[in-house]
């Protein structure tokens, strides 16, 4: 495989929403993902917990998040961004996802690497997520817990909830 150069990573800006909207219905399918406004709700109300990746100018790969004092993330109308609170102690990961072809080469490591300091530097003290089955083993890697079934069955699916002291 032909190694690619890393991603740049940096906080999202609000130009970024059709690439952003772009990935995330590239990578998920249309009861999973969110849409156009609410990617453009997660950009406005809380850009500290939302980068992005670039590779030559092109933005590649995300992830979104919102912040809460809660330890429950079920919640689909925290996905709106309702109930977010910046202070809040977890930040939860919405989104992490990369454009198909670009897949399979670290970007989404890069990614998760680039999130978890920020995190640490925005003083959260527990990063929480969804996810499905056969990404477990990928946020294993990366010091995640997995906590089991998740009781939310957004799109009409099975999660699993994954949990990284900070």
């Amino acid at each position: 495989p032909k190694m690619m150069p890393d991603p740049f990573i940096r906080e999202v800006m609000d130009a970024d929403l059709e690439a952003c909207h772009r990935i995330e219905t590239s990578c998920f399918t249309d009861e999973e993902a969110a849409s156009r406004e609410s990617i453009q709700t997660r950009i406005k109300t809380y850009p500290d917990g939302f980068i992005v990746a670039e590779l030559a100018g092109t933005i590649v790969g995300m992830i979104n998040s919102g912040a809460t004092p809660k330890e429950d993330i079920t919640d689909e109308a925290f996905k709106k961004m309702i109930g977010h609170d910046p202070d809040g102690k977890n930040i939860v990961i919405f989104s992490l996802s990369v454009l198909p072809a670009y897949q399979g080469q670290g970007i989404a490591k890069a990614l998760m690497n680039a999130f978890i300091k920020r995190a640490a530097t925005l003083g959260k003290k527990r990063i929480l997520l969804l996810c499905k089955d056969y990404h477990i083993h990928f946020y294993e890697k990366l010091g995640y817990r997995h906590m089991g079934i998740s009781g939310s069955h957004h799109g009409g699916f099975e999660w699993h909830e994954m949990s990284l002291d900070m």
